[in-house]
């Protein structure tokens, strides 16, 4: 072709296309350099997901547990155990206070292989401790570097605790034996409680560091704390002081002071007391309460047997519970006629009765067909209103529990406080039981009367008989007055509290005239203290045995008390449990020892007494037949209890003790070497079925017991869930009022 052609030239083109020779897009080539630019920022944004991800697991998931790790790895911190609060009566004496004690450590770092032997032989001499013990931890070892998991290089500990608690004469002793760097001294608190041998399950005990585990230690524990400080220092890998290093020191706060409304004179009373009742009539237990009836206030509480806080048997677990219950709060009970003062408050406010009311007691009453006996068989006969409150008379007070009717009754069984706690401050109150009224018979009823089929906890009745005899209002019992700070600042303030106005004045005088008469002419003339006025209440109650019976020789048998009757300054309740003697009455078992505490009481206040009565002292009549001591009581001006066969038996014991001034004509309890068991218990009691509970929630296995006249026991912090354990089977019979203890557990279990 020649370069002159005028003809455009043709291009030619490579197209590319489907079998159907149909053209398709042109295909893109990637150059090697850009394959090699893709896959590294492919790679390197996976390391960038993956650093993201460890610095999110690093600083959120597991940031603050290995930050703390390595504060540990390069600071020591040494706590500062802050003093705890004191623990003071009401005139000022210290129940339990905290002093410096120390703390020994070992730094096996800076002890001389050559010097181990000498220190470790020093050390376990005068600390107390096994050689062995000393030297293994002086010579124990670690990983030199705890985070390699290829290291296995060892090296001894820096530092090492070896005992805490330890007195400042021994730290001296030590000080004298040049034991060097090799150990160290931090200080340290110990609990101490001057009055160890009283207050025991009211102040409770500590652990060995310090905190509270039960009674006031532990209820008030926040208060009496304080908050710990530290001491913070940098550390090298090896974890010794870096010269220079940077210092932090954070001071304690010392705890508060609690001040409770006990008085350590009324205690020694009142536990010199029980301890007596306990003795004397070789019971299982037997507990105490001393209060002011105008404000509530709690002189005086405990349980015997006893311990002492500064050395609880901590070896036995089992033990140490039951020992540290204060049972006046711990444990509920039927009351028995002592209750009889709250139905006759009851029935005289309500106009059910007045004081010119009359009884009949015939030894019984038929209560919608049903026979229900009074404790005495052949009856009383034709008597006042304060006669029946003499003779406790139990179908008299089922005649006013009846007049008043459930609705009526009812009402002021919960305006006196019961089925709820009484927010004393006394740790582990629990509440009692009222069956719910829907459930009761005119029987029941007629038994609630007198202080049956219903129980309560012995706070409870006190506080309720309280409201009785001091104008007529329901005081909160409280036995922590105030607590205060290291300042001087008032924390917490208690005040009597009036829960609720229960009765007129004209009523409670009435009440305290006719309870005075129960000390002067009826079951409670063991209650007499000379030159005081005094008045109360006797109680029996029955216990059931392990099968669900009424036990013949289990009883419980009390005494409330109050003097001088017109202007009450004090109310004492005793509570004997289980009193294995003769007889068993509450006249006899438990009057004398409120007597006791009554007439200790009113000396120890210096109150003026209000009467003139004459006074015989007691003679000693142990070791002489029942006969003999019976004549040197009439004698002496006394007279004598008794049982009539043994008469030639030997006299083992007596109450009131030799050597008492009573009031002339008050009886003296004598025990003989003889045995023959009686009590003022004698009335038939009604057998019902135990229904089926296994497999209901608690409501429906609540409903299936009262429907029956039963009463049911669970542990309140599982109360949620079915029942899978009831203590007394299906189908057996068991008295109405007795108490089946469930368990319940979630469905899930």
């Amino acid at each position: 072709m020649s370069i002159f052609d005028s003809r455009p030239r043709r291009r030619r083109v490579r197209r590319t296309g489907t079998k159907s020779g149909r053209a398709g897009a042109p295909k893109t080539r990637i150059g090697p350099h850009k394959r090699k630019l893709l896959f590294a920022m492919l790679i390197a944004g996976i390391a960038f997901l993956l650093i993201i991800g460890k610095l999110f697991d690093a600083s959120i998931i597991h940031g603050k547990e290995w930050t703390q790790k390595a504060m540990s790895q390069w600071t020591r911190v040494t706590s500062l155990k802050a003093e705890r609060g004191r623990i003071l009566d009401r005139n000022g004496t210290t129940l339990a206070s905290s002093y410096t004690t120390y703390q020994i450590c070992l730094n096996p770092q800076n002890i001389q292989d050559s010097d181990r032997e000498r220190i470790a032989s020093i050390l376990s001499m005068y600390l107390g401790m096994n050689y062995d013990t000393v030297y293994a931890k002086m010579t124990k070892t670690r990983k030199k570097y705890p985070n390699d998991p290829d290291n296995h290089e060892r090296v001894l500990y820096s530092q090492i605790k070896l005992k805490d608690q330890v007195d400042k004469e021994v730290i001296s002793k030590l000080n004298s034996m040049q034991l060097g760097s090799g150990v160290s001294y931090y200080s340290d608190v110990k609990r101490d409680y001057p009055e160890a041998g009283y207050y025991a399950q009211l102040i409770g005990f500590t652990n060995i560091d310090g905190d509270g585990q039960t009674g006031v230690e532990l209820t008030y524990n926040k208060y009496l704390a304080g908050e710990d400080g530290y001491q913070k220092a940098d550390t090298d890998r090896d974890n010794n002081p870096v010269p220079g290093g940077e210092e932090e020191y954070v001071e304690s706060v010392p705890g508060a002071d609690v001040v409770l409304t006990v008085d350590t004179g009324y205690q020694g009373i009142l536990e010199n007391a029980l301890q007596e009742a306990c003795s004397i009539n070789n019971a299982k237990s037997a507990a105490g309460i001393l209060m002011v009836p105008k404000t509530g206030e709690i002189l005086a509480i405990g349980t015997y047997p006893t311990f002492e806080s500064s050395n609880p048997p901590r070896s036995d677990a089992k033990t140490l519970l039951e020992l540290s219950k204060n049972r006046i709060v711990t444990d509920t009970y039927e009351p028995g006629s002592t209750f009889k003062v709250v139905t006759l408050a009851s029935a005289l406010e309500s106009g059910a009765v007045t004081t010119e009311s009359r009884f009949r007691c015939s030894g019984s009453l038929l209560v919608r067909g049903e026979k229900i006996k009074c404790w005495k068989s052949g009856g009383h006969g034709e008597e006042s209103l304060a006669e029946a409150v003499q003779n406790s008379c139990n179908p008299a007070f089922m005649s006013m529990a009846l007049k008043m009717g459930v609705d009526t009754f009812y009402d002021y069984i919960f305006k006196f406080g019961f089925d709820e706690k009484t927010d004393s401050g006394v740790m582990g109150e629990t509440s009692g039981t009222v069956t719910h009224k829907k459930y009761i018979r005119d029987a029941d009823l007629a038994r609630i009367g007198f202080g049956q089929s219903i129980s309560c906890t012995g706070m409870q009745l006190i506080t309720a008989v309280n409201a009785c005899i001091n104008g007529g209002d329901l005081m909160k019992p409280y036995v922590v007055s105030e607590i205060v700070d290291k300042s001087g600042n008032v924390l917490v303030k208690n005040e009597p509290t009036v829960v609720r106005h229960v009765i007129s004045p004209g009523t409670s005088a009435t009440i305290r005239s006719l309870l005075r008469g129960v000390v002067e002419k009826g079951s409670g003339k063991n209650a007499q203290v000379p030159g005081y006025s005094v008045g109360g209440k006797t109680g029996t109650s029955q216990k059931y045995d392990e099968n669900g019976k009424v036990s013949s020789s289990k009883l419980v048998a009390s005494f409330v008390g109050f003097a001088p009757v017109d202007d009450p300054q004090f109310i004492c309740l005793i509570i004997v449990d289980e009193p294995q003697v003769p007889q068993v009455y509450g006249s006899t078992v438990a009057a004398p020892f409120v007597q006791q505490v009554l007439a200790a009481a009113l000396s120890y206040a210096g109150i003026a007494p209000d009467i003139d009565s004459q006074i015989a002292t007691v003679p000693n009549v142990r070791g002489l037949t029942v006969e003999q001591a019976n004549k040197a009581l009439r004698d002496a001006g006394l007279t004598s209890i008794y049982v009539e066969a043994e008469l030639q038996s030997t006299v083992s014991n007596q109450s009131p003790a030799a050597n008492t001034q009573v009031v002339r004509g008050s009886p003296v309890m004598l025990y003989s070497t003889g045995y023959s068991f009686f009590s003022e218990l004698t009335e038939e009691v009604e057998m019902v079925e135990v229904p089926k509970l296994i497999g209901k929630d608690r409501i429906d296995a609540l409903d299936a017991l009262k429907k029956v006249g039963l009463l049911m026991d669970y542990d309140q912090h599982h109360c949620a869930g079915y029942v899978v354990y009831q203590d007394i089977t299906e189908g057996f019979k068991v008295p109405v009022g007795t108490v089946i203890h469930v368990q319940l557990e979630p469905k899930s279990k």
